[in-house]
């Protein structure tokens, strides 16, 4: 068999398992599941941690404090990571005489735990809901956001996982939001079909209980993205269900990287994270980087065979339509105005991206290097 028939076949492949990740992906995304009576909702604890986040912890503030949920039920938890701004300030300022409100520094060390998985450490500890949700300072979540995750709490269920979109208002910013959505569908995907990848910390919730089964963070081996470590050691109990609902009223919605500096590290960071994934994560990454490779390489490749130019509509419709379902779900399906720029900033990273993880493996995440 010659190079470029070589080459045809595992384009080929690669084409056959990137429509069918795509119809898993949307099968396990469109997963519903039965909700709990609201007068059974457990209690709850939003867990939040900043570092020099003034920028943004305003608005985070104020979309937590206008959460519903029922009275004397929902506790919020406020963990200042060392910030050197006027982070600390901005919430005591915010929380004066808001009962539900509780903040905290991580001073305390707990085991060998660095920077935000630490900070969370410190969180759990006074948490006193049955089940905790994380997001971030730059975050703000819907009104409906912790009633709706809790829902999902059958009896059985140790994880629930929501959706996060970012603001967009240009074709660098909105590029940015398709990806996110694109990286969570796959998560969902995964996830509502028994075989979870990854998840994403700002829109993450566990039963304390499970959190305290498998020894908390501080138990785990340290991780640069904490959260989908914890989900798998809940997993590897081999008790809980996982879920990720596409459900517009558990949406938040996060800040975008402002420069590609920044939002380099963060591809950088979640690459890193992702070396960690399970095999079937690394068997999923196959058909995408066959398929990418191939349509930057397609001005070339074209003139061995005119098959290889398959690789474009391909990757265009698969990824179009499976956005286009989870937006419509979110009732985002506006921001596909961008999906050109989507498409070809994915087709980039998703090429270079190993490259970079392999030839400098420092990340420099919140001023700290790991």
């Amino acid at each position: 068999m010659s190079l470029t028939e070589i080459f045809i076949l595992t384009l080929l492949v690669g084409a056959l398992g990137y429509l069918g990740q795509t119809l898993l992906f949307i099968i396990g995304a469109a997963r519903s599941y039965n909700k709990i009576a609201e007068s059974d909702l457990p209690t709850a604890t939003v867990l939040v941690a900043a570092k020099n986040e003034e920028e943004n912890i305003g608005r985070c503030l104020k979309a937590l404090d206008e959460l519903e949920y029922p009275e004397g039920k929902l506790q919020i938890v406020l963990v200042d990571d060392k910030s050197t701004d006027n982070t600390s300030k901005i919430i005591d300022e915010f929380i004066k005489n808001k009962p539900k409100f509780v903040k905290i520094i991580s001073t305390k060390e707990i085991g060998e735990l660095k920077g935000k998985t630490n900070a969370l450490a410190n969180g759990t500890r006074i948490a006193t809901g049955e089940v905790i949700l994380t997001t971030d300072a730059d975050c703000a979540p819907e009104k409906t956001w912790v009633k709706t995750i809790c829902s999902y709490y059958e009896p059985g269920v140790g994880v629930v996982n929501g959706f996060t979109s970012q603001e967009y208002n240009d074709r660098f910013t909105g590029m940015q939001n398709l990806d996110f959505i694109y990286l969570l569908s796959v998560a969902a995907g995964t996830i509502n079909t028994g075989m979870p990848i990854s998840c994403i910390g700002n829109n993450m919730s566990y039963l304390k209980k499970a959190y305290e089964e498998v020894g908390g963070y501080e138990s785990l081996p340290f991780s640069i993205t904490e959260d989908f470590n914890l989900m798998m050691a809940i997993i590897r109990l081999k008790k809980y269900k996982i879920r990720m609902p596409l459900d517009r009223e558990s949406l938040v919605v996060s800040s975008p990287c402002l420069d590609y500096k920044t939002l380099y590290r963060q591809k950088k960071r979640w690459g890193i994270g992702g070396l960690k994934a399970p095999l079937r994560g690394w068997l999923l990454m196959v058909p995408a980087y066959v398929i990418n490779v191939a349509i930057l390489l397609s001005p070339v490749l074209v003139f061995l065979h005119p098959i290889t130019l398959i690789a474009w509509p391909i990757k265009m419709i698969s990824d179009f339509v499976l956005l286009m379902f989870n937006l419509s779900g979110l009732g985002i399906a506006s921001s596909l105005k961008h999906f050109m720029s989507y498409f070809v900033y994915s087709t980039l990273y998703v090429v270079l991206l190993p490259f970079v993880v392999i030839s400098n493996p420092t990340v420099v995440w919140k001023e700290r290097k790991f």
